[in-house]
Protein backbone atom coordinates (compact mmCIF):
# COMPACT_ATOMS: atom_id res chain seq x y z
CA UNK A 1 0.00 0.00 0.00
CA UNK A 2 1.37 2.80 -1.27
CA UNK A 3 2.20 5.68 1.58
CA UNK A 4 0.20 9.10 1.11
CA UNK A 5 2.14 12.58 0.08
CA UNK A 6 3.22 14.81 2.59
CA UNK A 7 1.69 18.28 1.58
CA UNK A 8 3.81 20.52 0.12
CA UNK A 9 5.68 22.51 2.56
CA UNK A 10 5.14 26.66 2.07
CA UNK A 11 8.55 28.37 2.46
CA UNK A 12 8.41 32.12 2.67
CA UNK A 13 10.34 33.23 -0.16
CA UNK A 14 11.49 37.62 -0.77
CA UNK A 15 10.23 38.59 -3.98
CA UNK A 16 13.30 39.13 -7.02
CA UNK A 17 13.32 42.57 -6.32
CA UNK A 18 16.46 44.65 -6.24
CA UNK A 19 18.66 45.54 -3.98
CA UNK A 20 18.17 48.55 -3.26
CA UNK A 21 14.20 47.62 -2.93
CA UNK A 22 15.07 44.94 -1.07
CA UNK A 23 17.04 47.47 1.68
CA UNK A 24 14.17 49.48 1.33
CA UNK A 25 11.58 46.75 2.63
CA UNK A 26 14.20 45.50 5.44
CA UNK A 27 14.98 49.41 6.45
CA UNK A 28 11.18 50.29 6.47
CA UNK A 29 10.62 46.79 8.57
CA UNK A 30 13.41 47.73 10.99
CA UNK A 31 12.57 51.00 11.53
CA UNK A 32 8.81 49.84 12.02
CA UNK A 33 9.45 47.34 14.98
CA UNK A 34 12.03 49.89 16.61
CA UNK A 35 9.46 52.75 16.50
CA UNK A 36 6.80 50.54 17.65
CA UNK A 37 9.08 49.39 20.47
CA UNK A 38 10.47 52.74 21.15
CA UNK A 39 6.33 54.28 21.39
CA UNK A 40 5.16 51.94 23.69
CA UNK A 41 7.95 52.48 26.16
CA UNK A 42 7.70 55.92 26.25
CA UNK A 43 3.97 56.05 26.14
CA UNK A 44 4.11 53.45 29.18
CA UNK A 45 7.00 55.86 30.50
CA UNK A 46 4.60 59.12 29.98
CA UNK A 47 1.42 57.67 31.59
CA UNK A 48 3.29 56.43 34.67
CA UNK A 49 4.55 59.92 34.69
CA UNK A 50 0.58 61.85 34.81
CA UNK A 51 -0.21 58.93 37.14
CA UNK A 52 2.77 60.42 39.53
CA UNK A 53 1.47 63.65 38.97
CA UNK A 54 -1.84 63.12 40.08
CA UNK A 55 -0.59 61.38 43.00
CA UNK A 56 1.44 64.10 43.56
CA UNK A 57 -0.90 66.68 43.58
CA UNK A 58 -3.79 64.60 45.91
CA UNK A 59 -0.52 63.96 48.66
CA UNK A 60 0.05 67.81 48.28
CA UNK A 61 -3.73 68.29 48.82
CA UNK A 62 -3.67 66.06 51.50
CA UNK A 63 -0.81 67.89 53.58
CA UNK A 64 -3.03 70.86 53.04
CA UNK A 65 -6.44 70.09 54.56
CA UNK A 66 -4.16 68.42 57.63
CA UNK A 67 -2.66 71.60 58.12
CA UNK A 68 -6.09 73.46 57.72
CA UNK A 69 -7.48 70.90 60.46
CA UNK A 70 -4.76 72.00 63.46
CA UNK A 71 -5.70 75.17 63.31
CA UNK A 72 -9.73 74.84 62.57
CA UNK A 73 -12.35 72.27 63.14
CA UNK A 74 -13.94 70.60 59.99
CA UNK A 75 -16.96 72.72 59.68
CA UNK A 76 -14.89 76.06 59.47
CA UNK A 77 -12.40 74.42 56.89
CA UNK A 78 -11.82 77.29 54.10
CA UNK A 79 -13.94 76.09 50.93
CA UNK A 80 -10.99 76.10 48.04
CA UNK A 81 -9.36 72.98 50.20
CA UNK A 82 -12.58 70.76 48.80
CA UNK A 83 -12.51 72.23 45.70
CA UNK A 84 -11.83 69.99 42.55
CA UNK A 85 -10.29 70.55 39.59
CA UNK A 86 -8.63 68.87 36.85
CA UNK A 87 -6.52 66.27 39.40
CA UNK A 88 -8.40 66.99 42.15
CA UNK A 89 -12.07 64.83 41.83
CA UNK A 90 -13.06 64.75 45.29
CA UNK A 91 -12.00 65.61 49.31
CA UNK A 92 -13.18 63.81 52.30
CA UNK A 93 -12.89 64.85 55.73
CA UNK A 94 -14.31 61.58 57.52
CA UNK A 95 -14.49 61.10 61.87
CA UNK A 96 -13.08 57.95 63.38
CA UNK A 97 -16.22 56.54 63.75
CA UNK A 98 -16.87 57.00 59.67
CA UNK A 99 -18.78 59.46 59.60
CA UNK A 100 -18.22 62.45 56.99
CA UNK A 101 -17.69 65.55 58.29
CA UNK A 102 -16.79 67.61 55.39
CA UNK A 103 -17.16 66.82 51.37
CA UNK A 104 -16.69 67.92 48.14
CA UNK A 105 -19.97 68.57 46.13
CA UNK A 106 -18.89 66.25 43.79
CA UNK A 107 -18.48 63.26 46.11
CA UNK A 108 -21.01 61.12 48.28
CA UNK A 109 -21.23 60.86 52.13
CA UNK A 110 -19.43 57.35 52.18
CA UNK A 111 -15.84 56.93 52.62
CA UNK A 112 -14.14 56.59 49.86
CA UNK A 113 -11.58 53.63 50.97
CA UNK A 114 -11.90 51.59 53.88
CA UNK A 115 -10.86 53.36 56.93
CA UNK A 116 -9.18 50.11 58.46
CA UNK A 117 -6.66 50.48 55.58
CA UNK A 118 -5.97 53.75 56.83
CA UNK A 119 -2.94 54.98 59.05
CA UNK A 120 -0.99 58.26 60.29
CA UNK A 121 0.92 57.24 57.44
CA UNK A 122 0.64 59.36 53.91
CA UNK A 123 -0.67 56.30 51.30
CA UNK A 124 -1.15 57.31 47.60
CA UNK A 125 -2.82 55.42 45.13
CA UNK A 126 -5.27 53.66 46.51
CA UNK A 127 -8.03 52.08 44.90
CA UNK A 128 -11.75 53.33 45.72
CA UNK A 129 -13.87 51.05 47.86
CA UNK A 130 -16.68 51.35 45.59
CA UNK A 131 -16.47 50.65 41.32
CA UNK A 132 -18.95 53.47 40.97
CA UNK A 133 -15.91 55.94 42.01
CA UNK A 134 -14.74 55.47 38.85
CA UNK A 135 -10.51 54.68 38.39
CA UNK A 136 -9.96 57.37 41.01
CA UNK A 137 -6.61 57.12 42.76
CA UNK A 138 -6.92 57.65 46.35
CA UNK A 139 -4.48 59.43 48.90
CA UNK A 140 -5.31 58.81 52.92
CA UNK A 141 -4.09 59.70 55.94
CA UNK A 142 -5.16 59.52 59.41
CA UNK A 143 -4.35 62.37 61.60
CA UNK A 144 -4.59 64.08 65.36
CA UNK A 145 -5.52 67.39 66.06
CA UNK A 146 -6.75 69.90 69.00
CA UNK A 147 -9.76 69.54 67.57
CA UNK A 148 -9.93 65.68 67.50
CA UNK A 149 -8.80 62.24 65.35
CA UNK A 150 -9.60 63.03 61.48
CA UNK A 151 -8.97 61.10 58.51
CA UNK A 152 -8.67 63.05 55.58
CA UNK A 153 -8.97 61.34 51.89
CA UNK A 154 -8.28 62.87 48.07
CA UNK A 155 -9.14 60.88 45.24
CA UNK A 156 -7.13 62.27 42.09
CA UNK A 157 -8.80 61.77 38.62
CA UNK A 158 -6.88 60.06 36.06
CA UNK A 159 -9.07 60.49 33.20
CA UNK A 160 -6.67 63.40 32.35
CA UNK A 161 -3.84 61.19 32.31
CA UNK A 162 -5.90 58.49 29.97
CA UNK A 163 -7.18 61.25 27.77
CA UNK A 164 -3.54 62.57 27.40
CA UNK A 165 -2.10 59.13 26.90
CA UNK A 166 -4.56 58.09 24.51
CA UNK A 167 -3.82 61.63 22.59
CA UNK A 168 -0.24 61.04 22.18
CA UNK A 169 -0.49 57.34 21.27
CA UNK A 170 -3.08 58.21 17.87
CA UNK A 171 -0.71 60.91 16.95
CA UNK A 172 2.20 58.18 16.98
CA UNK A 173 -0.35 55.46 14.99
CA UNK A 174 -0.33 58.83 12.73
CA UNK A 175 3.26 59.37 12.53
CA UNK A 176 4.27 55.53 12.08
CA UNK A 177 3.66 55.17 8.08
CA UNK A 178 5.17 58.41 7.62
CA UNK A 179 8.19 58.03 9.83
CA UNK A 180 8.34 54.33 8.10
CA UNK A 181 7.87 55.39 4.76
CA UNK A 182 10.72 58.07 4.72
CA UNK A 183 13.08 55.63 6.03
CA UNK A 184 12.29 53.33 3.32
CA UNK A 185 12.47 55.80 0.50
CA UNK A 186 15.81 57.27 2.17
CA UNK A 187 17.47 53.91 1.68
CA UNK A 188 16.09 53.33 -1.23
CA UNK A 189 17.88 56.38 -2.56
CA UNK A 190 20.96 56.19 -1.06
CA UNK A 191 21.43 52.37 -1.80
CA UNK A 192 20.45 53.19 -5.84
CA UNK A 193 22.88 55.57 -5.77
CA UNK A 194 25.76 53.33 -4.79
CA UNK A 195 24.24 50.61 -6.62
CA UNK A 196 25.24 53.20 -9.85
CA UNK A 197 28.52 53.24 -9.46
CA UNK A 198 28.17 49.48 -9.39
CA UNK A 199 26.77 48.96 -12.29
CA UNK A 200 28.76 51.59 -14.54
CA UNK A 201 32.14 49.04 -13.15
CA UNK A 202 30.04 45.60 -14.15
CA UNK A 203 29.21 47.38 -17.23
CA UNK A 204 32.66 48.09 -18.17
CA UNK A 205 34.19 45.05 -16.86
CA UNK A 206 31.74 43.60 -19.29
CA UNK A 207 33.59 45.21 -22.10
CA UNK A 208 36.76 44.69 -21.01
CA UNK A 209 37.77 41.51 -23.84
CA UNK A 210 41.25 39.91 -23.78
CA UNK A 211 41.97 42.00 -27.11
CA UNK A 212 42.29 45.13 -25.03
CA UNK A 213 43.16 44.91 -21.63
CA UNK A 214 44.35 48.61 -21.15
CA UNK A 215 40.19 49.28 -19.93
CA UNK A 216 39.98 50.37 -16.45
CA UNK A 217 36.62 50.91 -14.23
CA UNK A 218 35.46 54.35 -13.28
CA UNK A 219 36.61 55.25 -9.90
CA UNK A 220 33.59 57.11 -7.95
CA UNK A 221 34.46 60.43 -5.93
CA UNK A 222 34.84 59.74 -2.37
CA UNK A 223 36.63 56.87 0.14
CA UNK A 224 33.68 54.62 0.55
CA UNK A 225 33.51 50.96 -0.19
CA UNK A 226 32.70 51.41 -3.61
CA UNK A 227 35.89 53.51 -4.22
CA UNK A 228 37.72 50.47 -2.74
CA UNK A 229 36.24 48.50 -4.46
CA UNK A 230 36.76 49.72 -7.97
CA UNK A 231 40.69 50.67 -7.24
CA UNK A 232 41.30 47.09 -6.13
CA UNK A 233 39.52 45.98 -8.97
CA UNK A 234 41.59 48.45 -11.47
CA UNK A 235 44.83 46.92 -9.84
CA UNK A 236 43.17 43.51 -10.62
CA UNK A 237 43.04 44.71 -14.00
CA UNK A 238 46.66 45.66 -14.59
CA UNK A 239 47.83 42.57 -12.93
CA UNK A 240 45.73 40.64 -15.36
CA UNK A 241 47.14 43.13 -18.08
CA UNK A 242 50.46 42.94 -17.30
CA UNK A 243 50.15 38.68 -17.15
CA UNK A 244 49.17 38.68 -20.80
CA UNK A 245 51.55 40.99 -21.86
CA UNK A 246 54.50 38.34 -20.25
CA UNK A 247 52.60 35.40 -21.41
CA UNK A 248 52.33 36.61 -25.16
CA UNK A 249 55.72 37.72 -24.94
CA UNK A 250 56.76 34.48 -23.73
CA UNK A 251 55.34 32.74 -26.05
CA UNK A 252 56.37 34.81 -28.81
CA UNK A 253 60.34 34.87 -27.37
CA UNK A 254 59.68 30.66 -27.05
CA UNK A 255 58.58 30.61 -31.00
CA UNK A 256 61.71 32.71 -32.03
CA UNK A 257 63.87 30.95 -29.45
CA UNK A 258 62.63 27.51 -31.29
CA UNK A 259 62.60 28.40 -34.72
CA UNK A 260 66.23 28.66 -35.25
CA UNK A 261 67.56 25.63 -34.53
CA UNK A 262 64.17 23.93 -36.10
CA UNK A 263 65.22 26.53 -39.03
CA UNK A 264 69.09 25.13 -38.94
CA UNK A 265 67.68 21.44 -38.84
CA UNK A 266 65.39 21.60 -41.93
CA UNK A 267 68.17 23.66 -43.85
CA UNK A 268 70.06 20.88 -43.32
CA UNK A 269 67.84 18.11 -44.19
CA UNK A 270 66.55 20.29 -47.57
CA UNK A 271 70.13 20.01 -48.42
CA UNK A 272 70.55 15.85 -47.56
CA UNK A 273 67.36 15.87 -49.63
CA UNK A 274 68.73 17.42 -52.79
CA UNK A 275 72.15 16.34 -52.59
CA UNK A 276 71.61 12.96 -50.68
CA UNK A 277 75.67 12.41 -50.58
CA UNK A 278 75.91 15.39 -48.53
CA UNK A 279 73.85 13.78 -45.89
CA UNK A 280 76.75 11.68 -43.84
CA UNK A 281 78.12 11.66 -40.27
CA UNK A 282 79.78 15.18 -40.34
CA UNK A 283 77.00 16.67 -41.53
CA UNK A 284 74.80 14.69 -38.32
CA UNK A 285 77.38 15.62 -35.82
CA UNK A 286 78.23 19.36 -36.66
CA UNK A 287 74.83 19.89 -37.58
CA UNK A 288 71.58 18.04 -36.91
CA UNK A 289 72.49 16.93 -33.02
CA UNK A 290 73.45 20.19 -31.50
CA UNK A 291 70.55 21.99 -32.98
CA UNK A 292 68.96 19.14 -31.73
CA UNK A 293 70.30 19.63 -28.29
CA UNK A 294 70.21 22.97 -28.05
CA UNK A 295 66.10 22.84 -29.02
CA UNK A 296 65.73 20.26 -26.60
CA UNK A 297 67.55 22.08 -23.76
CA UNK A 298 65.25 25.11 -24.55
CA UNK A 299 62.33 22.88 -24.50
CA UNK A 300 62.95 21.29 -21.27
CA UNK A 301 63.93 25.37 -19.86
CA UNK A 302 60.31 26.37 -21.18
CA UNK A 303 58.60 23.31 -19.40
CA UNK A 304 60.45 23.93 -16.18
CA UNK A 305 59.15 27.81 -16.30
CA UNK A 306 55.58 27.09 -17.12
CA UNK A 307 55.71 24.32 -13.94
CA UNK A 308 56.99 27.10 -11.97
CA UNK A 309 54.54 29.59 -12.98
CA UNK A 310 51.28 27.14 -12.88
CA UNK A 311 52.15 25.79 -9.56
CA UNK A 312 55.73 26.75 -8.16
CA UNK A 313 58.37 24.54 -8.33
CA UNK A 314 59.08 21.97 -6.11
CA UNK A 315 61.81 19.69 -5.30
CA UNK A 316 62.43 16.74 -2.84
CA UNK A 317 65.11 17.87 -0.36
CA UNK A 318 67.84 16.12 1.30
CA UNK A 319 70.52 17.45 3.00
CA UNK A 320 73.15 18.13 0.12
CA UNK A 321 76.94 19.28 -0.22
CA UNK A 322 76.79 22.27 -2.14
CA UNK A 323 80.58 22.73 -2.28
CA UNK A 324 80.90 19.47 -3.66
CA UNK A 325 78.46 20.65 -6.07
CA UNK A 326 80.20 23.70 -7.06
CA UNK A 327 83.23 21.61 -7.79
CA UNK A 328 82.17 19.21 -9.71
CA UNK A 329 80.72 21.79 -11.82
CA UNK A 330 83.55 23.59 -11.95
CA UNK A 331 85.74 20.56 -13.15
CA UNK A 332 83.34 20.76 -15.81
CA UNK A 333 83.85 23.80 -16.85
CA UNK A 334 87.29 23.72 -17.37
CA UNK A 335 87.79 21.22 -20.06
CA UNK A 336 85.62 23.22 -22.24
CA UNK A 337 86.24 26.87 -20.85
CA UNK A 338 89.43 29.06 -22.24
CA UNK A 339 89.61 31.07 -19.17
CA UNK A 340 91.15 29.84 -15.22
CA UNK A 341 88.13 28.83 -12.93
CA UNK A 342 89.24 29.91 -9.35
CA UNK A 343 87.95 27.47 -6.75
CA UNK A 344 87.85 28.34 -3.12
CA UNK A 345 85.37 25.98 -1.10
CA UNK A 346 84.56 24.75 2.35
CA UNK A 347 82.27 22.35 3.57
CA UNK A 348 78.74 23.73 3.40
CA UNK A 349 75.44 21.44 3.69
CA UNK A 350 71.95 22.75 2.43
CA UNK A 351 68.42 20.54 2.73
CA UNK A 352 67.44 20.86 -0.58
CA UNK A 353 67.45 19.06 -4.55
CA UNK A 354 70.80 18.24 -5.57
CA UNK A 355 70.28 17.93 -9.61
CA UNK A 356 68.59 21.26 -9.05
CA UNK A 357 71.34 23.35 -7.08
CA UNK A 358 73.54 22.01 -9.59
CA UNK A 359 71.62 23.49 -12.13
CA UNK A 360 72.15 26.79 -10.59
CA UNK A 361 75.90 26.76 -10.67
CA UNK A 362 76.41 25.27 -14.04
CA UNK A 363 73.69 27.85 -15.78
CA UNK A 364 75.96 30.81 -13.50
CA UNK A 365 79.02 29.39 -14.63
CA UNK A 366 78.10 29.27 -18.04
CA UNK A 367 76.91 32.80 -17.48
CA UNK A 368 80.67 33.69 -16.66
CA UNK A 369 82.51 31.88 -19.13
CA UNK A 370 80.60 33.62 -21.94
CA UNK A 371 81.12 37.37 -20.52
CA UNK A 372 84.60 36.90 -18.46
CA UNK A 373 87.70 38.60 -19.71
CA UNK A 374 90.73 36.70 -18.71
CA UNK A 375 89.28 34.50 -15.81
CA UNK A 376 86.41 33.08 -13.22
CA UNK A 377 86.38 33.07 -9.31
CA UNK A 378 83.89 30.55 -7.68
CA UNK A 379 83.65 30.52 -3.79
CA UNK A 380 81.48 28.50 -1.32
CA UNK A 381 81.47 29.28 2.57
CA UNK A 382 79.00 29.85 4.97
CA UNK A 383 77.98 32.50 7.47
CA UNK A 384 75.03 33.60 9.80
CA UNK A 385 72.91 30.13 8.93
CA UNK A 386 73.31 30.66 5.64
CA UNK A 387 75.31 29.00 2.71
CA UNK A 388 76.81 31.11 1.04
CA UNK A 389 77.68 30.58 -3.17
CA UNK A 390 79.71 33.58 -5.35
CA UNK A 391 80.39 33.25 -8.95
CA UNK A 392 82.44 36.20 -10.59
CA UNK A 393 83.74 37.25 -13.63
CA UNK A 394 86.48 40.11 -14.35
CA UNK A 395 83.87 40.91 -17.93
CA UNK A 396 82.05 44.33 -18.92
CA UNK A 397 79.97 43.98 -15.93
CA UNK A 398 75.99 44.47 -15.31
CA UNK A 399 74.95 47.97 -15.31
CA UNK A 400 73.31 48.49 -11.73
CA UNK A 401 70.17 49.67 -13.95
CA UNK A 402 69.83 46.44 -15.58
CA UNK A 403 71.05 43.61 -12.26
CA UNK A 404 67.24 42.90 -11.34
CA UNK A 405 65.80 42.85 -15.00
CA UNK A 406 68.65 40.10 -15.81
CA UNK A 407 66.46 37.53 -13.95
CA UNK A 408 63.44 38.45 -17.05
CA UNK A 409 63.27 35.60 -19.11
CA UNK A 410 64.72 36.09 -22.78
CA UNK A 411 66.53 39.30 -21.42
CA UNK A 412 70.09 39.85 -23.38
CA UNK A 413 71.31 43.05 -22.30
CA UNK A 414 73.79 43.50 -25.39
CA UNK A 415 74.94 41.93 -28.43
CA UNK A 416 77.56 40.12 -26.28
CA UNK A 417 74.91 37.88 -24.96
CA UNK A 418 73.61 36.85 -28.55
CA UNK A 419 72.36 33.26 -29.25
CA UNK A 420 75.60 33.00 -31.10
CA UNK A 421 77.24 32.60 -27.71
CA UNK A 422 75.30 30.11 -26.68
CA UNK A 423 72.69 31.66 -24.65
CA UNK A 424 68.86 31.72 -24.53
CA UNK A 425 68.21 34.33 -22.08
CA UNK A 426 66.50 31.73 -19.68
CA UNK A 427 69.43 30.50 -17.67
CA UNK A 428 69.43 33.35 -15.19
CA UNK A 429 65.40 33.34 -14.74
CA UNK A 430 65.54 29.32 -14.32
CA UNK A 431 68.30 30.38 -11.34
CA UNK A 432 66.21 32.53 -9.77
CA UNK A 433 62.56 29.75 -9.74
CA UNK A 434 65.03 26.96 -8.02
CA UNK A 435 66.97 29.47 -5.57
CA UNK A 436 63.27 30.69 -4.97
CA UNK A 437 61.70 27.60 -4.17
CA UNK A 438 64.21 26.73 -1.76
CA UNK A 439 63.91 29.48 0.27
CA UNK A 440 66.64 31.72 -0.70
CA UNK A 441 67.61 35.13 -2.48
CA UNK A 442 70.35 35.89 -5.46
CA UNK A 443 72.22 39.35 -5.99
CA UNK A 444 73.62 40.95 -8.37
CA UNK A 445 76.94 43.45 -7.62
CA UNK A 446 79.51 44.62 -9.51
CA UNK A 447 82.88 42.92 -9.05
CA UNK A 448 86.33 44.75 -6.94
CA UNK A 449 88.17 45.35 -10.00
CA UNK A 450 85.33 45.41 -12.48
CA UNK A 451 83.18 42.70 -14.39
CA UNK A 452 79.91 40.81 -12.48
CA UNK A 453 79.41 39.06 -8.97
CA UNK A 454 76.61 36.77 -8.36
CA UNK A 455 75.71 35.96 -4.84
CA UNK A 456 73.47 32.82 -4.03
CA UNK A 457 72.09 32.51 -0.28
CA UNK A 458 70.58 29.36 0.91
CA UNK A 459 69.57 28.42 4.46
CA UNK A 460 71.93 26.05 5.79
CA UNK A 461 71.77 22.43 7.40
CA UNK A 462 74.23 21.09 10.06
CA UNK A 463 77.73 22.27 9.17
CA UNK A 464 79.10 19.35 8.02
CA UNK A 465 82.97 17.62 9.68
CA UNK A 466 85.67 19.05 7.89
CA UNK A 467 86.64 15.03 7.90
CA UNK A 468 83.81 14.06 6.11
Amino acid sequence: MSQPLAPPRLRFRLPQWSIAARSALIAGTVVFVAFTLTGAALTGVFYRSLIAGVDAAAAARVRDVSAGLIEDAPADLDDPLLATDQRIDAVQVIAPDGKVLRRSDSVSDTPLVPLNEVSADLRTGMAPTSSADGDMRISAQSITTPKGSFIVVVAGGDDAAESTVRTAVILLLLAAPVVVAVAAGATYRLVRRSLRSVDAMRARVAAISSADLAERVPVPAGRDEVSALAVTMNHMLDRIEAGHVAQRQFVGDASHELRSPLTAIISALDVAVAHPELLDVDLAKDTLVPEAQRMRALVEDLLLLARADERGLTFHREPTRLDEIATGEVIRLRRNCRHPVHITAEPVEVNGDAAALSRVVRNLLDNAARHATSQIEVEVRSGEGAAILTVADDGPGIPAADRHRVFDRFVRLDSSRSRGGGGSGLGLSIVAEIVAAHDGQITITGRPGGGTLVTVQLPAATTPDSNR
